[in-house]
């Protein structure tokens, strides 16, 4: 789903013919059918390896390198290639932020700077703040494994689901996290950023949350009471993960 931040966040499913505006089928019942697959990368219809890619294209595309993953193991700044390096500069050069978000608890990542808030979106983050603007990915990959000793470098999908998170200052821990910052970025430090919050189109959180897998059960059906992250949620306590089925065709009929 592509986002737009408001007072709370538009959510769009994009298709070939157009595209839903998501917020606006709560309270709804709709029917999801998995129809097949089709790579995001080369357009074969093959069955999803990961991150919407074929098994061929996710070994061998620039686009989902290690360093995607783990930003430490950038190399663009150094000449190096991993896969193609015409792309990887094109990515790993770019300015990125390290920040601090607030999902089911306080967070550290990494994203390009054009990314912000999408980002913060897509993982469910109820308030977010810049740690620090750097220059490559490579320098905001060694911070963010120096910050991984004091914060959590993942999110779990159902406290966040559920709204289930500790009350924190963020400006505080941000305050907080510069004595832990590699002594190579500490020169490009910013006084005074603030945090940015973020409200999800929600009618009621789950309570239990069930995930659905369309490889495993291709149709499903419900009425949507809520959007977080990248999830639809049912009032069932049934989510969806939209970006964890990239790739995948469906039929979606809104009753």
């Amino acid at each position: 789903m592509t986002t737009d931040l408001q007072k709370v966040v538009n959510y769009y499913l994009i298709f070939e013919a157009g595209y839903i505006f998501v917020n606006d089928l709560l309270g709804k019942r709709i029917t999801i059918q998995h129809t097949g697959y089709q790579c995001l990368n080369c357009g074969a219809e093959k069955k999803i390896f990961s991150q919407g890619y074929c098994y061929d294209c996710f070994s061998t595309s620039a686009s989902v390198g290690e360093w995607i993953m783990k930003p430490e193991l950038s190399t663009a700044h150094l000449d190096i290639e991993d896969r193609d390096l015409t792309y990887e500069k094109s990515v790993q050069l770019q300015t990125h932020i390290v920040y601090l978000s607030l999902t089911s608890d306080v967070k550290v990542g990494v994203t390009r700077k054009t990314q912000i808030p999408t980002r913060w979106i897509d993982q469910g983050a109820v308030a977010a703040i810049p740690i620090i603007e750097l220059p490559n990915r490579y320098l905001a990959g060694i911070t963010e494994v120096a910050l991984k000793n004091i914060y959590a470098d993942k999110t779990s999908w159902q406290k966040m689901l559920k709204n289930d998170h500790p009350s924190i200052n963020l400006e505080t821990e941000r305050l907080r996290a510069y004595d832990f910052l590699p002594h190579e970025v500490k020169m490009f430090w910013q006084e005074d950023l603030k945090t940015q919050t973020i409200n999800y189109p929600i009618l009621d959180y789950p309570q239990k949350v069930k995930s659905i897998n369309l490889d495993k059960t291709p149709q499903f059906e419900g009425k949507i009471t809520g959007i977080k992250g990248q999830y639809i949620i049912f009032a069932d306590d049934t989510v969806w993960n939209v970006r964890s089925h990239e790739g995948f065709r469906i039929s979606l009929n809104i009753m």
